[in-house]
């Protein structure tokens, strides 16, 4: 891991480590090279492919897999110990801004300590969003501290001090962009989403001072847009939106920082095993996903009295180009393929099947190179565009300057305020029951559209419902292709059957064709057909009280009798 972030050496020297048993203040952090090696260390923290476009439960009501995590299944239980309840990267960051000043080099010192802090809101943020209050620690603590014995402090205090971090890492870290470093522009992109969390968080939760947090975000996103810096990538539009998650290095036109991977390293990942393998997981969109992208008209699919009915040819015609830049359509090519492919059944449990990552077949063993992206700029457009309308002060001027973007992108309608506001969409009323209902729900509505199409798997969604409020969304089933039921389909109308759904005896097999059976295949009607629904015998459940928080670990609360555990949870999970 840290070798791979010091590929942007120029020299060796870049990646020269001291001796950890001659770690010590007195003989190290004196130079630039030592204060930027140390601080190397702390990228470690940032997601890696896994985390950001596979693991659970990142993915909530956007994918359905034949495997559910305990956070969707409703079945946590308080852990022993671990459990995200860990501290040591936080030492080490420590460790580094009170050793920091051994240096007589003003500017590094300034430069890295803003990379030091910026790690230190960062690992502060997924603390608050894991655990809520939590204590707050700017020093060294040795062994017999008293402050191990501290209670938790408020998420408000926290907050306050991840705050001052990322403020003065924007003051203090290079301004030259780069696609895996801390920079600026980085420490922006990190301030617009956790002030984004957080305001929306205190609002739907009632927890009050939501206002300056969003306004602190919306401060931030717009210093990033105003400096020209970033834009989002433009290519044809049938293909933009897919190039940016398959390029081997990340194009930092637009994006802000990534996770390098290079197979003369070796480092790589595993994204096409992952979604295209049988044995992990068959991940596969959701049907309320497929059924949220508009027309390409800018119309509500959702709007057509028969979209319930609709078989996957007639559904996924004139969408939004994300669509099919998202998961396989009716004419669906893979790279270096010169055969169109259907969604492959065997592999995703609704027939909703990702293409987003997947490169050609050459590395379905696992060895993915394509850069991961961490924060892009569509990503900060989509944070301002939500908190302005939460405050009640979007125009249309800032949907021009945000949302539009990333619909001429792919050559879709911008959003029209006045339209959005005058008449809600009523599909997405019925799935956000808790979104506030000012005069602006038309387009904050909208924009909560934009966001799940814009960012699906990217590791956003469990973390939207949560500040939304809307957990209790994971409780409902999750559905995929609709059949009329059993019977032959033409899944691309090319002329040629490519899947049967069956009744008893299987029919003699035809090359080219998938098999189901029906009740292994279960669809909501049984015979009379329905929506595919994934794991139909396991009831999911969501906790309002308590599920929006994880427990602290029991030998947490024993070690440290001042510690209170999170509402709703005890030594048993119960």
């Amino acid at each position: 891991m840290f070798l791979l972030f010091g590929l942007y050496a120029c020299n060796d020297s870049y990646l020269e480590r001291y001796p950890l048993s001659e770690l010590a203040p007195e003989n190290y952090f004196l130079t630039e090279a030592e204060l930027r090696n140390y601080t190397n260390g702390f990228y470690s923290i940032l997601p890696d492919a896994l985390a950001i476009h596979y693991n659970v439960p990142h993915q909530a009501d956007d994918e359905a897999r034949n495997t559910l995590a305990n956070e969707i299944q409703g079945t946590r239980e308080t852990p022993s110990s671990g459990g995200g309840w860990t501290w040591t990267t936080l030492r080490s960051i420590n460790f580094f801004l009170e050793n920091s000043s051994k240096s007589s080099d003003e500017a590094a010192r300034l430069e890295y300590d803003g990379v030091a802090r910026f790690f230190r809101a960062y690992f502060y943020f997924d603390k608050i969003v894991r655990f809520g209050d939590v204590p707050w620690y700017e020093t060294v603590l040795d062994m017999d501290d008293e402050g191990l014995q501290k209670p938790r402090d408020s998420r408000k205090v926290v907050f306050d001090k991840m705050l001052e971090d990322i403020d003065f890492a924007i003051e203090h870290c290079r301004t030259e962009k780069h696609g895996q470093l801390v920079t600026k522009w980085t420490a922006l992109a990190l301030k617009s989403r956790m002030c984004l969390f957080e305001g929306t968080f205190r609002k739907y939760h009632n927890l009050g001072d939501w206002e300056t947090i969003l306004q602190e975000g919306v401060q931030a996103s717009r210093e990033l847009m105003d400096s020209g810096i970033y834009s989002i990538y433009q290519s044809d539009p049938k293909k933009a939106y897919q190039e940016l998650f398959i390029a081997e290095d990340a194009i930092t036109s637009e994006i802000i920082l990534s996770r390098q991977y290079d197979a003369s390293v070796p480092y790589v990942h595993s994204a096409n095993f992952y979604i295209l393998s049988a044995s992990y997981g068959r991940p596969g969109m959701q049907k309320s996903l497929v059924n949220s992208y508009l027309m390409k008209d800018g119309s509500r699919f959702t709007d057509l009295p028969n979209y319930k009915t609709m078989e996957f040819y007639e559904e996924t015609q004139n969408r939004d180009p994300r669509l099919a830049q998202t998961i396989r359509t009716p004419g669906y090519k893979r790279i270096g393929a010169s055969e169109t492919s259907v969604p492959d059944f065997a592999t995703s449990v609704t027939g909703y099947q990702y293409v987003k990552y997947i490169l050609e077949a050459k590395y379905d063993a696992g060895q993915s190179t394509n850069d991961m992206p961490i924060f892009r700029y569509a990503e900060v457009l989509l944070n301002y565009a939500e908190a302005k309308a939460e405050l009640g002060e979007l125009t249309q001027t800032d949907i021009d300057k945000s949302v539009k973007l990333l619909r001429d992108r792919v050559g879709m309608p911008n959003l029209d305020a006045a339209a959005a506001n005058a008449d809600p969409d009523p599909y997405l009323l019925s799935e956000y029951k808790n979104v506030s209902k000012g005069s602006q729900l038309g387009v904050l509505l909208e924009i909560r559209r934009e966001r799940r199409i814009e960012l699906v798997k990217e590791g956003h969604r469990y973390r939207d419902l949560l500040r939304w409020k809307e957990g209790a969304r994971l409780e409902k089933p999750f559905y995929g292709m609709y059949f009329p039921g059993p019977g032959e389909y033409d899944l691309d109308k090319d002329g040629k059957i490519d899947l049967v759904i069956y009744e008893g005896k299987e029919p003699q097999r035809e090359s080219g064709v998938q098999y189901q059976k029906l009740g292994e295949l279960v669809l909501e009607n049984g015979r009379d057909g329905g929506r595919i629904v994934n794991l139909p015998d396991i009831i999911k459940k969501w906790d309002e009280k308590k599920d929006y928080y994880y427990p602290i670990p029991t030998q947490e609360l024993q070690l440290n009798p001042n510690l209170e555990q999170n509402p709703g949870w005890d030594s048993s999970g119960t």
